[in-house]
């Protein structure tokens, strides 16, 4: 399954990518903000984007809600630092697949929300 993981920060992005890579998953892309996300997404088509909530532009949940629109087959899993109470009817609302906290962050949370082959 090939994935593209959205986060601003780049030690974030380069674990996230070595603990997933080839653990049924096919890293496509690490991209630093929303716009970028968009970018990369309409150029790779990935199957799953690991997307950060809070981004420097567009926040995690509008990127998801213009995937759902733009390419419904791309699933979404959101991560934060927070925990998902945090977030709320927000979160509960989004054209997502699930949400996943950093720290909980690992292969079997992302199987768990997306069936992977």
């Amino acid at each position: 399954m090939s994935l593209l993981i959205v986060d601003d920060h780049d030690g974030f992005r380069s674990f996230v990518a070595s603990m997933l890579e080839g653990e049924r998953f096919s890293v496509c892309g690490a991209v630093e903000d929303g716009a970028a996300a968009l970018d990369a997404i309409a150029r790779l088509r990935p199957d799953l984007v690991l997307l950060d909530v809070q981004l420097p532009d567009l926040d995690g949940f509008e990127v998801a809600e213009r995937v759902a629109v733009s390419w419904p087959r791309t699933a979404v899993i959101l991560t934060s630092t927070r925990d998902a109470e945090d977030f709320g009817a927000r979160l509960r609302q989004a054209p997502v697949a699930g949400f996943v906290p950093k720290h909980g962050l690992s292969v079997q949370a992302l199987v768990d929300l997306v069936a992977v082959t």
